[in-house]
């Protein structure tokens, strides 16, 4: 199956959108001074690694979509007429 043009752009730009986003919410996560992210004793919170789970995850879904969106954008040029 080849996608095409248009949707593996779409699916690659989502996957750098996707980097992109959750590498500055880690950054902002692991700089946090709300008492969110870390006790008073700075251990980490429950807050943290719920969040710091979520960005492994979407980091991976991330990197998933982008790869598929690159294979098919690479696809769809060696097939044009």
């Amino acid at each position: 199956m080849i996608m095409s043009r248009p949707v593996s752009l779409f699916l690659l730009l989502f996957g750098v959108w996707s980097w992109y986003l959750w590498i500055t919410f880690v950054r902002n996560l692991v700089q946090d001074a709300s008492g969110l992210a870390f006790d008073d004793s700075g251990d980490p919170t429950s807050y943290f690694w719920v969040h710091l789970t979520l960005a492994v995850v979407s980091f991976v879904l991330g990197t998933i979509i982008g790869v598929l969106g690159w294979r098919g954008w690479r696809a769809t040029r060696k097939h044009r007429p």
